[in-house]
């Protein structure tokens, strides 16, 4: 019972604590705009840049849009060997527009050449900072096949390179990552990449069953580096069974003002912990109670101290 109480102080105390400044953040966000084909088009790609510039300015992060000329592969290409010469910090790449796929291979529509799927996948290779790569466009799925990798996010808004029609689901997560609280699953003020992704496949399923037309989008999440990437429903009706979404769900672009009194270095080893944490209570009833609750002491006085640091 001694554990129990501790756990339950400790709990109460990280809740309530945190009173310091807000800290600074290390995040660059580059937002690709592709070429838009039509001008109904143009308009709804333009309210998504201008989403994503909204987000980063409450974010705190670094926005660069790129688009608008025929060398805009050329200018991709030297943005990505600028993100890849830091090692530190968080960089998220946006594609907002179309997507082709001839059978053999997937690209990105830009003004001049377009841009494939495996070029993106060589050129972002040697980043080895934290990527988050949000593909809102048709034929999208290939790109998360091919970028899938170790500490990547990744968001693509069909589930196969096959669905080549318009999607709507880049609109609604670009929306729901700006810090649209009706996607706040958790109630904690921010809203992740998981919760945008769940919120956005949600906006695109209902628009479809609304007008009572075939769905034509079916939107990916993959974070565990396999390259398989899991639909929006199975976190809700078989959330045991979902591979993906852990590290989706401890990432926001807009954070709450208790989450901005962590520093990068603070929230990364926060994470850590409660991943850690999260592994120890599937190991439960492989445990002895007190070596359960002695493990799950040290963790949390660990994030304690983490908090306490802020």
């Amino acid at each position: 019972m001694k554990h129990c109480w501790f756990i339950l102080s400790l709990l109460a105390w990280l809740l309530v604590t945190g009173a310091g400044a807000l800290a600074a953040r290390d995040v660059e966000v580059l937002v690709v705009s592709g070429a838009s084909g039509e001008a109904q088009y143009e308009k709804l790609f333009a309210e998504q840049r201008d989403a994503w510039k909204s987000a980063c300015e409450r974010a705190g992060a670094a926005f660069t849009a790129l688009g608008g000329g025929d060398r805009d592969a050329v200018l991709l290409e030297e943005a990505l060997k600028k993100a890849a010469a830091k090692s530190e910090g968080q960089f998220w790449l946006v594609l907002v527009g179309h997507g082709t796929f001839d059978g053999r291979e997937a690209k990105f529509n830009l003004r001049g050449p377009d841009v494939t799927a495996k070029q993106l996948a060589l050129w972002c290779a040697p980043v080895r900072r934290e990527m988050v790569v949000v593909h809102g466009g048709s034929a999208s799925a290939a790109f998360l096949t091919a970028l899938a990798g170790r500490n990547r996010i990744l968001v693509s808004a069909t589930q196969s390179a096959d669905e080549i029609y318009f999607t709507r689901f880049g609109g609604h997560f670009a929306e729901a990552i700006a810090g649209d609280l009706r996607a706040d699953l958790d109630q904690d003020r921010q809203v992740s990449v998981l919760e945008a992704f769940r919120h956005a496949s949600r906006q695109a399923a209902e628009f479809y069953e609304k007008e009572e037309r075939i769905a034509t989008e079916h939107a990916l999440l993959e974070d565990n580096g396999d390259g398989v990437g899991t639909r929006a429903e199975v976190f809700t009706t078989r959330p045991k069974e979902a591979k993906d979404g852990a590290r989706a769900a401890q990432v926001a672009l807009v954070l709450s003002e208790e989450e901005r009194r962590l520093t990068d270095a603070q929230r990364l080893k926060r994470d850590e912990l409660e991943r850690k944490l999260e592994a120890l209570k599937g190991r439960r009833g492989e445990m002895a109670e007190d070596a359960y609750y002695r493990e799950m002491e040290v963790l949390l006085r660990e994030l304690a101290q983490v908090y306490g640091d802020s």
